[in-house]
């Protein structure tokens, strides 16, 4: 998630100036917190990565985000939570910024231009789970996986080619994704194959995967109803090779996926005015016409 823009608010030097917070190296596979613990302040990410995930009862764990550089976490505690819902953890060399609750509730109150930029992470945070959960609700664990990937490598429609800088194995996708590990190798094989990623110099993205994963043909869309209905569940994206073709998508990377015109034009059956019966015409009365048949009583 990209940090607030700023030309004048220097963030760091800031929160570590008498306000203190207090900055941190976290190694890779640090903790900085566990599911569980209490929460009793705010982090902000000043280098490398750090992984949220949740695990259950019965020890299966799933990865709810994985953060970039200038991104907010743990705010939880600031509306009342007493214990983190998930863990953070470093992936690679990190370093953090951590604020106490009392030092960050009085940063707010007190310092305008930091509460603004506060704010702007706030609704950013917010956007991005509302483009996640549509992910899950309406896409298959393929075109989220390309989606994954697409954000992990901050790729862009230009043609280009666009690293992940980070390490992350099959499994940690497959977490991140919501799927298994044979079906993420899978897939990876086939956007491998229609060149879509390749491994020279480590995993690479190209742009043309973007365009793949928002475009939506009429026909590829009648296809895909006809499976889920029989199936229950979203059908995988139907993707050619590298394309030149601009997405139909305005702006940055992936967000703003559609639901599909037909359910959302379909009208609702409360709202709909009640169908009148057809008028009755009374018999006619006079003669019958030349040749016509009049009907008895």
């Amino acid at each position: 998630m990209a940090q607030p823009s700023s030309s004048t608010f220097h963030l760091k030097a800031f929160l570590t100036s008498g306000s203190g917070a207090r900055s941190v190296p976290c190694a890779r596979d640090a903790v900085v917190y566990r599911q569980g613990a209490i929460a009793d302040a705010v982090y902000y990410l000043q280098q490398g990565r750090i992984k949220i995930s949740v695990a259950s009862s019965e020890g299966k764990e799933a990865i709810i985000g994985i953060l970039d550089v200038g991104t907010f976490f743990g705010e939880g505690c600031l509306i009342g939570n007493t214990s983190r819902p998930a863990s953070a953890v470093a992936m690679v060399d990190s370093e953090v910024i951590r604020v106490s609750k009392a030092d960050m509730l009085r940063l707010l109150r007190e310092e305008t231009m930091f509460g603004q930029f506060f704010m702007e992470h706030l609704l950013a945070r917010n956007s991005r789970i509302e483009e996640d959960l549509v992910d899950q609700l309406f896409h298959s664990s393929e075109k989220r996986l390309a989606r994954a990937l697409i954000l992990l490598a901050n790729a862009q429609k230009d043609g280009g080619r666009y690293p992940i800088a980070l390490k992350v194995n099959q499994e940690t996708l497959a977490e991140l994704v919501g799927t298994t590990r044979p079906r993420v190798s899978h897939f990876m094989t086939k956007f491998r194959k229609l060149g879509f990623i390749s491994y020279q110099d480590g995993l690479q993205v190209h742009s043309s995967l973007l365009s793949a994963v928002l475009r939506e043909a009429p026909e590829t869309e009648k296809q895909a109803a006809g499976f889920e209905g029989r199936t229950g569940r979203p059908p995988d994206i139907a993707v050619s090779g590298p394309t030149s073709e601009a997405s139909p998508m305005p702006g940055g990377p992936v967000g703003g996926f559609r639901v599909s015109p037909a359910e959302i034009n379909k009208p609702c059956a409360a709202l709909q005015p009640p169908e009148l019966p057809a008028p009755q015409l009374p018999p006619p009365t006079g003669p019958p016409a030349a040749g016509g048949n009049r009907a008895g009583p």
